[in-house]
């Protein structure tokens, strides 16, 4: 990591219930820097967290300016609780597809879904489009929603 650019980004946070952090500051390495050195043959990253998590993230959205490879969260060292060591930080996406603990960036042809994507969240999550859900899933169905008889 020593031998890539190091930036502050002051950037937005957007979670998929509904609340969001309004320019804090993140430190770490452009996504890009990574991605143009490996140079990817494929469209799409699979995010593996250490825990098992995933997310899927078109390449391109990883190319962006302010996507990074965050370590640094408000001029401190990202803690555990935040993904620390090290998370992505796709800020023009929901938060779900900033993976914490990041461990493995996997390059794909196809478009896979991750953990919250397997279970009906939007294959993108742009949340200025409030793309939450999958058109696949409503909000009852992921819920498993079960009328209650009455006797």
């Amino acid at each position: 990591m020593r031998n890539f650019p190091k930036v502050e980004k002051v950037l937005d946070f957007h979670c998929v219930t509904g609340w969001s952090r309004l320019e804090d500051k993140w430190e770490g390495i452009p996504f890009k820097s990574v991605l143009e050195i490996a140079k990817p043959r494929g469209h799409f990253l699979v995010l593996h967290s250490y825990d098992g998590y995933t997310t899927n993230v078109p390449i391109d959205y990883a190319m962006r300016e302010d996507s990074l490879l965050a370590f640094g969260f408000n001029g401190n060292p990202l803690d555990p609780d935040h993904g620390g060591p090290l998370r992505a930080l796709i800020p023009y996406l929901y938060a779900w597809k900033s993976a914490k603990w990041l461990h493995v960036i996997e390059v794909t042809e196809e478009n896979m879904p991750g953990y919250w994507e397997q279970r009906g969240y939007h294959m993108l999550g742009d949340p200025w489009k409030e793309q939450r859900y999958s058109g696949l899933h409503d909000f009852l169905s992921i819920l498993n929603f079960r009328r209650r008889r009455r006797y």
